[in-house]
């Protein structure tokens, strides 16, 4: 299940802090209201996060030219 975002439309809340994260499944209808404070909600977007962490290797695999830098102002290919 994907984690949504959310955030009051307007003011704030001791509840839910006026932003809050849930596990929501895809076929959910939009959340319009907080569950804790029953407060008006907009979805905000997030940032992305990708599980594993990439090397030099796999970004030359993926067809990037990996740059490496030499002195001021100059890189070469690695």
């Amino acid at each position: 299940m994907p984690l949504y975002e959310y955030e009051l439309c307007e003011g704030s809340c001791v509840v839910c802090g006026g932003k809050f994260t849930l596990n929501r499944p895809l076929s959910a209808k939009p959340l319009t209201q907080c569950p804790a404070c029953k407060k008006p909600v907009r979805r905000v977007w997030s940032t992305f996060n990708s599980p594993r962490k990439l090397s030099i290797s796999d970004a030359k695999k993926a067809g990037f030219t990996v740059l490496k830098r030499v002195s001021k102002g100059e890189y070469e290919r690695q």
